[in-house]
């Protein structure tokens, strides 16, 4: 089966063109999104990916109207390699049936691999600048050392019947935070 794709970008583009050579591709269904905006949903892609089977073809125009970046372009594609559904690409003449296309498959994979490493190697490269001059990633602390000095202490005073005074909930309530932070400061010094 043929199953053809086309997306416009915007409400004032029309999607008549892409339906066109769809129908002249011989696509078997064709589903169409109108979506605007680099997040908006496309419920007609995920029907088509859905109605797309093991041997099919999936049929799109242009390669832009399948992905909205270049990740999301890989990502739709190793979706559709994976599901044994070849891509066909009317314009750019692309067809992963044939050994051509299998190319093509690879080299977006390949591209993909190597977006993805030079992506690890910039944040390590920052990260090991930030931490030359000084700097340490993460959260910043949702108590000063005085305030868990305190938690503590009011976790660890007893009533006169012996019971704990004050609950983790009213600890977190005077210090301005939530349980769960008191919990695993108090969890920090039960361990140190």
């Amino acid at each position: 089966m043929r199953i053809g794709y086309g997306r416009v970008s915007t409400r004032d583009q029309n999607p008549e063109a892409q339906e066109d050579a769809l129908k002249a591709a011989n696509c078997d269904r064709i589903f169409v999104d109108k979506a605007s905006g680099k997040l908006a949903s496309r419920p007609e892609l995920d029907k088509a990916l859905i109605a797309a089977r093991e041997g099919d073809q999936f049929v799109i125009t242009k390669l832009d109207r399948l992905g909205r970046s270049t990740k999301n372009l890989i990502e739709l594609s190793e979706h559709l390699r994976d599901s044994g559904v070849d891509l066909v690409v009317l314009d750019q003449g692309i067809d992963t049936s044939s050994p051509a296309g299998r190319l093509f498959f690879i080299m977006i994979g390949a591209f993909g691999e190597f977006e993805h490493a030079m992506m690890v190697e910039r944040t390590h490269d920052g990260l090991a600048a930030a931490r030359a001059r000084g700097r340490v990633g993460g959260r910043k602390q949702a108590l000063k050392p005085r305030q868990v000095q305190l938690a503590q202490q009011m976790y660890d005073e007893l009533g006169a019947d012996g019971k704990r005074k004050h609950t983790v909930q009213g600890i977190a309530n005077e210090l301005g935070v939530a349980r769960t932070t008191i919990y695993r400061y108090l969890e920090k010094k039960e361990i140190a």
